[in-house]
């Protein structure tokens, strides 16, 4: 292990503790307020891209202070490793599989991925939340599908003030394919501004016009996603782009943008704040996979890999008199384990022919209760049963190589434990693949991507143009 990877596995010992050791957190009263939730999700933003993570390459007080104040989550996972997948979990609590969205929708109409989207038929946390009397908003990015009729304010959002793309120029918000995605609602609207500074702007201002709540705030920021540019660096792209010259450099941009979206953090918690919201809001951020152009920390891998560094992520849960302050726990858990934890926060339920693939946190966020034992899956090809770590064809490792890792023993996934164990690889196996099999037995449809191959206006996604856009 590597000087590095030694800090930071001290620095994780240290300041992690067991679910078994929290003192339990201010239950939740009978007749409870339904709270409002604000959920702030980063883009490519690595495990150890935090300074309550170990980084001392990037500044981040206020998450930092978020930590301090809430429950930092040292194995919390994004169901993807890349920005479709993750965010089509998140919708829906649901392995993004069974929603025919296991890869990027692409920018480009060229591809046949860019034309999917979340069908109309999937149920989100925003539509279940909306039957409850909740006022909700998306600010920030959608990545969900190109066309209006895939549009957020058709998936139960009330508001939605943002871009529908992977990515867009931070400046000219124009995407990588050079068409401009800056929406408000259904229509394209001129905005200037930083991006991440937007967002944070219409994300405060949700909250200001909605005060009386009850609402639920989905803040996807594009930070630290690339292109690299800082609140200060011209635009790359679109009809002013300056081509060279006068742009800072790749690290010089990920702190300027992590700057902001920290700050940014800083901002919507200070709104709720003044108007005396605090104890009533359930804030919890975590980034949608690893790092692009950051750091995964000790982990090995990153962006769009299946080892730990491509999608254990930073997550933080703050609920001021609910939630034990300075909290850490290493309980195994999952972006899909938001949408029912926010349900039975709010007295909500899911649809009926929908069933959850996540579990509710309120046992570990309230009262120091361990989750269980559980699974977890990504992309057929990994696997987590509690410590151990099963994955197949692993980067680096060579097509169909089966790698076996105790995670509790050695967090980089370096040594290889398959030939010791064979009795756990083959258990793993099969459950890898009934998982596999459950998943892809129903899978929603994705018609305009059918009608596009058909008609010859796209092709299959290449390996190539997966990396360019993700």
């Amino acid at each position: 292990m590597g000087l590095m990877q030694l800090m930071f596995a001290g620095f994780l010992l240290v300041t992690s503790i067991g679910c078994a050791s929290l003192e339990a957190a201010v239950p939740l009263p009978g007749h409870a307020v339904q709270p409002n939730f604000i959920i702030i999700l980063a883009d490519d933003m690595g495990y150890g891209d935090a300074g309550c993570y170990g980084s001392t390459e990037l500044s981040t007080p206020h998450l930092d202070q978020l930590a301090k104040r809430g429950m930092r989550f040292t194995d919390f996972h994004s169901s993807g490793n890349v920005c479709s997948p993750t965010r089509a979990g998140l919708m829906t609590g649901r392995y993004q599989d069974r929603a025919g969205l296991a890869t990027v929708v692409n920018a480009d109409p060229k591809v046949s991925a860019h034309h999917g989207g979340l069908q109309p038929q999937e149920f989100t946390f925003a539509e279940a939340l909306k039957a409850k009397g909740y006022t909700t908003a998306l600010m920030g990015k959608w990545h969900l599908g190109y066309t209006k009729k895939y549009n957020p304010t058709h998936q139960g959002f009330d508001r939605f003030r943002g871009f529908v793309s992977g990515n867009i120029d931070y400046i000219s918000h124009y995407d990588r394919m050079g068409v401009y995605d800056w929406w408000d609602g259904l229509e394209q609207v001129k905005e200037e501004g930083y991006s991440t500074h937007l967002i944070t702007k219409h994300a405060v201002k949700f909250i200001e016009e909605n005060k009386a709540g009850p609402f639920c705030l989905y803040v996807a920021h594009e930070a630290v996603h690339s292109p690299w540019q800082g609140p200060n660096d011209p635009a790359q792209r679109g009809p002013h782009a300056k081509r060279g010259g006068n742009r800072s450099s790749k690290d010089q941009a990920l702190r300027a943008m992590m700057t902001a979206m920290d700050e940014g953090v800083g901002q919507i918690v200070a709104k709720i704040e003044a108007l005396g919201l605090t104890e009533n809001t359930f804030v919890f951020f975590f980034s949608d996979n690893g790092p692009a152009g950051g750091s995964a920390g000790p982990l090995r891998g990153r962006k769009g890999s299946n080892w730990e560094g491509g999608h254990r992520v930073p997550a933080i849960a703050c609920w001021p008199g609910k939630i034990k302050p300075g909290a850490a726990t290493d309980q195994l858990a999952i972006s899909l384990d938001l949408m029912p934890t926010m349900l039975e926060l709010a007295g909500a339920s899911s649809a009926a022919d929908r069933k959850l693939d996540g579990v509710s946190l309120v046992p570990l966020l309230l009262r120091g209760e361990p989750l269980g034992a559980r699974q977890l899956f990504w992309n057929h090809r990994a696997m987590r049963d509690g410590k151990w770590k099963l994955i197949i064809g692993g980067k680096g490792t060579g097509k169909g190589v089966v790698g076996l890792y105790d995670l509790e023993s050695e967090i980089a996934e370096k040594s290889n434990l398959a030939s010791k164990y064979p009795t756990r690889v083959e258990a793993m196996k099969k459950a890898l693949k009934a998982w596999s099999d459950e998943v892809t037995s129903d899978v929603t449809p994705q018609p305009d991507v059918r009608r596009a191959l058909a008609e010859g206006r796209a092709k299959t996604t290449s390996p190539r143009k997966k990396r360019r856009e993700r």
